[in-house]
Protein backbone atom coordinates (compact mmCIF):
# COMPACT_ATOMS: atom_id res chain seq x y z
CA UNK A 1 0.00 0.00 0.00
CA UNK A 2 1.24 3.52 -0.29
CA UNK A 3 0.61 6.56 1.75
CA UNK A 4 0.28 10.37 0.83
CA UNK A 5 0.26 13.23 3.24
CA UNK A 6 -1.82 16.21 2.11
CA UNK A 7 -3.23 19.34 3.67
CA UNK A 8 -6.65 19.39 4.40
CA UNK A 9 -8.89 19.75 0.89
CA UNK A 10 -12.75 20.79 1.66
CA UNK A 11 -12.98 18.53 -1.30
CA UNK A 12 -12.34 15.52 0.50
CA UNK A 13 -14.87 12.89 1.92
CA UNK A 14 -14.81 13.31 5.29
CA UNK A 15 -18.23 12.45 6.01
CA UNK A 16 -17.15 8.20 6.76
CA UNK A 17 -14.16 8.83 9.00
CA UNK A 18 -14.40 6.84 11.97
CA UNK A 19 -12.01 6.82 14.84
CA UNK A 20 -13.72 5.41 17.05
CA UNK A 21 -13.90 8.72 19.28
CA UNK A 22 -16.39 11.27 18.34
CA UNK A 23 -14.35 14.45 19.63
CA UNK A 24 -12.07 13.84 17.19
CA UNK A 25 -14.43 12.32 14.48
CA UNK A 26 -16.50 15.65 15.07
CA UNK A 27 -13.91 17.95 14.80
CA UNK A 28 -12.75 16.63 11.34
CA UNK A 29 -15.66 16.70 9.80
CA UNK A 30 -17.74 19.80 11.20
CA UNK A 31 -14.48 21.85 12.23
CA UNK A 32 -11.25 21.44 11.14
CA UNK A 33 -11.58 23.36 7.82
CA UNK A 34 -12.80 26.54 9.75
CA UNK A 35 -9.86 26.13 11.47
CA UNK A 36 -7.94 26.24 8.73
CA UNK A 37 -9.76 29.14 6.89
CA UNK A 38 -8.92 30.96 10.46
CA UNK A 39 -5.40 30.09 10.69
CA UNK A 40 -6.46 28.60 13.92
CA UNK A 41 -4.34 25.38 12.90
CA UNK A 42 -3.29 23.84 9.72
CA UNK A 43 -4.33 19.69 9.02
CA UNK A 44 -2.62 17.29 7.27
CA UNK A 45 -4.40 14.14 6.02
CA UNK A 46 -2.92 10.59 5.25
CA UNK A 47 -4.66 8.95 2.08
CA UNK A 48 -4.65 5.87 0.94
CA UNK A 49 -3.43 5.82 -2.95
CA UNK A 50 -5.38 3.03 -3.64
CA UNK A 51 -8.72 3.72 -2.18
CA UNK A 52 -8.02 7.45 -1.61
CA UNK A 53 -9.46 6.87 1.65
CA UNK A 54 -8.26 8.83 4.23
CA UNK A 55 -6.31 7.06 6.93
CA UNK A 56 -5.94 9.44 9.27
CA UNK A 57 -5.32 13.25 10.06
CA UNK A 58 -3.22 15.83 12.67
CA UNK A 59 -3.75 19.35 12.91
CA UNK A 60 -0.87 21.42 14.29
CA UNK A 61 -0.60 25.13 15.57
CA UNK A 62 1.63 27.44 17.41
CA UNK A 63 1.76 26.97 21.02
CA UNK A 64 3.92 28.09 24.20
CA UNK A 65 4.14 26.34 27.31
CA UNK A 66 5.27 28.39 30.77
CA UNK A 67 8.56 27.91 31.42
CA UNK A 68 7.47 26.74 34.62
CA UNK A 69 5.81 23.26 33.29
CA UNK A 70 9.00 22.27 31.48
CA UNK A 71 10.90 19.57 33.77
CA UNK A 72 13.95 20.66 35.49
CA UNK A 73 16.70 18.59 33.48
CA UNK A 74 15.44 21.05 30.46
CA UNK A 75 14.87 23.90 32.14
CA UNK A 76 18.15 24.24 33.52
CA UNK A 77 19.16 24.65 30.14
CA UNK A 78 16.73 27.03 28.96
CA UNK A 79 17.32 31.27 29.55
CA UNK A 80 15.44 32.24 32.76
CA UNK A 81 14.07 35.13 31.30
CA UNK A 82 11.64 33.37 29.11
CA UNK A 83 8.48 32.73 31.04
CA UNK A 84 6.85 30.50 28.49
CA UNK A 85 8.61 28.49 25.67
CA UNK A 86 7.57 28.75 22.24
CA UNK A 87 6.52 25.13 21.05
CA UNK A 88 4.19 23.54 17.97
CA UNK A 89 1.05 22.27 18.90
CA UNK A 90 0.12 18.51 17.98
CA UNK A 91 -3.61 18.83 18.46
CA UNK A 92 -5.42 16.53 17.26
CA UNK A 93 -4.28 12.97 15.62
CA UNK A 94 -6.44 10.42 14.78
CA UNK A 95 -6.48 7.04 12.26
CA UNK A 96 -9.70 5.72 10.62
CA UNK A 97 -11.08 2.26 11.88
CA UNK A 98 -9.86 0.88 9.23
CA UNK A 99 -6.73 1.60 9.25
CA UNK A 100 -5.95 0.73 12.63
CA UNK A 101 -3.97 -1.73 14.32
CA UNK A 102 -1.64 -1.67 10.85
CA UNK A 103 1.12 0.87 11.78
CA UNK A 104 -0.59 4.24 10.56
CA UNK A 105 -0.69 5.69 13.95
CA UNK A 106 3.33 6.01 13.68
CA UNK A 107 3.65 6.83 10.03
CA UNK A 108 1.42 10.01 10.69
CA UNK A 109 3.16 10.63 13.88
CA UNK A 110 6.56 10.53 12.12
CA UNK A 111 5.15 12.73 9.04
CA UNK A 112 4.09 15.29 11.82
CA UNK A 113 7.21 15.17 14.08
CA UNK A 114 9.61 15.55 10.40
CA UNK A 115 7.17 18.83 9.81
CA UNK A 116 7.35 20.41 13.08
CA UNK A 117 11.39 20.09 13.38
CA UNK A 118 11.97 21.42 9.55
CA UNK A 119 9.46 24.00 10.86
CA UNK A 120 11.25 24.78 13.99
CA UNK A 121 14.48 25.79 11.73
CA UNK A 122 12.55 28.72 10.04
CA UNK A 123 10.17 29.70 13.64
CA UNK A 124 11.50 28.50 17.12
CA UNK A 125 9.91 25.90 19.06
CA UNK A 126 11.87 24.16 21.47
CA UNK A 127 9.28 21.11 21.35
CA UNK A 128 6.36 19.65 20.00
CA UNK A 129 3.56 19.45 22.86
CA UNK A 130 0.77 16.88 22.62
CA UNK A 131 -2.32 17.14 25.21
CA UNK A 132 -3.80 13.02 24.68
CA UNK A 133 -7.52 12.66 24.66
CA UNK A 134 -7.06 9.50 26.92
CA UNK A 135 -4.47 6.90 28.80
CA UNK A 136 -4.58 5.43 25.27
CA UNK A 137 -3.34 7.72 23.84
CA UNK A 138 -0.83 9.21 26.50
CA UNK A 139 0.88 5.09 26.26
CA UNK A 140 0.76 5.72 22.53
CA UNK A 141 2.85 9.29 22.76
CA UNK A 142 5.13 7.30 25.29
CA UNK A 143 6.27 5.08 23.16
CA UNK A 144 7.40 7.77 20.90
CA UNK A 145 9.64 9.60 23.48
CA UNK A 146 6.86 12.48 24.87
CA UNK A 147 7.16 13.15 28.68
CA UNK A 148 4.39 14.18 30.77
CA UNK A 149 4.61 18.00 31.89
CA UNK A 150 3.44 18.08 35.35
CA UNK A 151 0.15 19.60 36.05
CA UNK A 152 -1.00 19.59 33.07
CA UNK A 153 -1.68 16.73 31.42
CA UNK A 154 0.19 17.25 28.69
CA UNK A 155 3.28 15.79 26.86
CA UNK A 156 6.30 16.78 25.32
CA UNK A 157 9.03 16.32 22.90
CA UNK A 158 12.19 18.39 22.60
CA UNK A 159 13.22 19.36 19.39
CA UNK A 160 16.40 18.08 20.11
CA UNK A 161 14.49 14.20 20.70
CA UNK A 162 13.36 14.46 17.54
CA UNK A 163 16.48 15.35 15.26
CA UNK A 164 18.15 12.28 16.98
CA UNK A 165 14.79 10.00 15.51
CA UNK A 166 16.12 11.22 11.54
CA UNK A 167 20.03 10.70 12.19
Amino acid sequence: MSYLTIPLDSKLDRKNFSCGKDLLDNYFRKQATQDVKRKLSVCFVLIDRESSSIAGYYTLASNSVSNSLIPDSFRKKLPRSYSSIPTILLGRFAIDKNFQEKGMGKVLLIDALRRCFNTSDSIGAFAVIADPLDKEAESFYEKYGFIKLPDSGKMFIPMKTIKALFE
